[in-house]
Formats: C-alpha cells, sequence, structure tokens
C-alpha cells in the first residue's frame, strides 16, 4: 500500500476556505485630477470572459484578484492575488460578468467580500 503523503482529518476544509474581507476604500485623485476612491486591486474573470485563455490558469469563470498594491486599502485588508471573490456586500459574484463586478466594486464605498482562497485551510 502507498503511503499518503497528505493525511487529511475529518472536519478541515481540503479545497479553500471562505474568508471574510472588509475594504475600506480611501479617496484619492486619479492622472485626471478627478477624485476617486481607490481600493487598490484589480480582477480578471466573469462569465463572459474564456477562463481557458486567463494568463494565471484559473479554472472556471468566477471573478478573481489578479493583483493587489503593495499598501494599498487591499493589501492591508488582507486581499491576495489569486483570491476568487465570492460576494461583494451580499451580491453573488460567481456569476457576473466582468464589467458588472467592476462597476459593483466601484460604486460602492466600503467593499464585504467573501472569498475563496486555494489551499488554505485555517486562518
Amino acid at each position: 500500500m502507498a503511503k499518503m503523503a497528505f493525511q487529511h482529518q475529518a472536519g478541515t476544509a481540503m479545497e479553500c476556505l471562505s474568508i471574510p474581507i472588509t475594504l475600506q476604500k480611501e479617496a484619492g485623485v486619479d492622472s485626471e485630477g478627478r477624485e476617486v476612491m481607490k481600493c487598490g486591486f484589480k480582477i480578471g474573470g466573469g462569465i463572459d470572459q474564456d477562463y481557458r485563455k486567463s494568463p494565471q490558469g484559473y479554472t472556471d469563470n468566477g471573478i478573481y484578484v489578479t493583483e493587489v498594491h503593495e499598501g494599498s486599502p487591499a493589501a492591508k485588508s488582507g486581499l491576495r492575488m489569486h483570491d476568487k471573490i465570492l460576494q461583494c456586500n451580499g451580491y453573488d459574484f460567481t456569476m457576473v460578468t466582468h464589467k458588472k463586478a467592476v462597476s459593483y466594486i466601484k460604486k460602492h464605498p466600503i467593499l464585504n467580500l467573501l472569498v475563496a482562497r486555494k489551499g488554505v485551510t485555517s486562518t
């Protein structure tokens, strides 16, 4: 019998853990001098995108964090690259288009996010 390299304990999440994150945007100024609320992260994915073409190798049409800027509200909130956004302020993000996700994120000064992070079983 082959030895198992990884023993899975009952009651622990194997695939991923849902992590609640509260992100408070900061007021900033964009390149054209307009006041904007900055959150400091970029997203990829959406049901209108072909995930098989994603450079990150994502396996579904979910909304994923593709970039987190250092020292930004996103970084301070604990958001990490490759987190999958499941919800934003109670709105389901697993079945949205890319554009819809972007406009929803832009609309709110505070984002209550629920993210899934692969390979993490406890915080």
